[in-house]
């Protein structure tokens, strides 16, 4: 049966965006146009799974609207690795919209992209 194996994240600017997230994960995209390009997130993996960034000239990108999904990058050595992380994405200039704090699930924050995606750090389940 097929996985889901691509993530599409609108946003204004691909370019800008790419540089964003080649940087924040320290990784290189794969393929690129003017308005879509894609990082291979698995790339020593039989499989592939991409993040793909899509620029959208039809969205208005200048009001905040309600965010109903979020990447999430899982960390091992909770809470300590994710308290870390955050001070690495604030370094950064990581906006941070939701500060370290303790979930049901362990130690959480949230940052988001120029766009506004959210990116939310959590422990390894």
């Amino acid at each position: 049966m097929p996985a889901p194996n691509l993530f599409i994240v609108f946003v204004a600017d691909a370019p800008a965006s790419a540089r964003f997230y080649g940087d924040l994960f320290d990784m290189k995209p794969v393929f690129e146009t003017p308005g879509y390009i894609s990082f291979d997130l698995l790339p020593d993996a039989p499989g592939r799974v991409h993040l793909s960034l899509w620029s959208r000239s039809e969205v208005d990108f200048g009001t905040d609207p309600v965010r109903t999904s979020e990447l999430c990058v899982t960390v091992q050595g909770a809470p300590a690795s994710v308290d870390a992380l955050h001070e690495e994405w604030k370094a950064k200039g990581v906006r941070i919209v939701e500060e370290p704090h303790d979930d049901v699930y362990g130690r959480t924050f949230v940052g988001a992209d120029p766009d506004g995606n959210r990116i939310r750090v959590a422990p390894v389940d």
